[in-house]
């Protein structure tokens, strides 16, 4: 068995015991323990009682977080003309039309985000087993098919987290970096906890959050008391 590292082997002692902690708390053991050497991403993961094999039971959706996620999030977007000025005045990364389906279907995928107007979607339709597991194919639902692209591209790079409950029935997000106050942290968490909770299936049966776990990018993992985690 290999050894653990000194730092490694701290984190484990200082989270020893520690279970369905409040968020306050966790954030506070969470923060006082990321010492890598850069700036560490504050993840979390909720574990869901639902399967997603059943569309009743998909849970997908977007958050505005209102700290920011503290990460630089590269745009593409799918337009022409008027709007493809208007998503570059916005600040996007990558505008294109046909051109940029080339360079996605070529295996050049240099964004986190993917936004296109109603009328280009006959055009990425077709890279819909490029984008689609990666979770970039744009979707009206989340606002990311959409004429209004200079608002999608502003709340892409401000903050906006978009997520979907994975097969195993689990939701994970970055809601932040370690470098965050716990204030703000906190906010985030909540928020992002706020709004899962919020799409709970109508028709679904027993508990529908069944574990909620907040970590570092190097760090081990804490339970949050999903009670606390929720506000219930």
């Amino acid at each position: 068995m290999a050894k653990l590292g000194k730092r490694t082997a701290a984190a484990r002692e200082a989270f020893a015991g520690k279970a369905d902690v409040t968020v306050e708390e966790a954030v506070a053991l969470i923060k006082a323990n990321a010492k890598a050497k850069f700036d560490e991403t504050i993840d979390i993961a909720l574990n869901l009682g639902v399967d997603p094999r059943h569309a009743d039971q998909m849970v997908r959706g977007v958050v505005d977080l209102p700290n920011g996620t503290g990460k630089n999030v590269r745009v593409a977007v799918f337009a022409r003309d008027a709007k493809a000025e208007e998503a570059t005045k916005a600040g996007a990364d990558i505008v294109g039309a046909e051109d940029l389906m080339e360079i996605v279907q070529g295996g050049r995928i240099d964004f986190d985000r993917c936004i296109a107007t109603p009328d280009m979607m006959p055009v990425v339709g077709r890279l819909g087993k490029v984008l689609g597991p990666r979770n970039l194919m744009p979707n009206p639902k989340v606002g990311t098919v959409t004429m209004d692209v200079a608002a999608a591209v502003a709340a892409a790079k401000g903050g906006q987290v978009q997520f979907k409950v994975e097969k195993e029935g689990v939701i994970h997000a970055g809601v932040g970096k370690a470098s965050f106050d716990e204030a703000k942290l906190v906010e985030n968490i909540r928020c992002f906890i706020e709004a899962v909770a919020k799409l709970k299936p109508s028709g679904l049966k027993g508990s529908y959050m069944k574990k909620i776990v907040v970590s570092s990018t190097m760090g081990p993992g804490v339970t949050i008391d999903v009670a606390n985690g929720t506000g219930n």
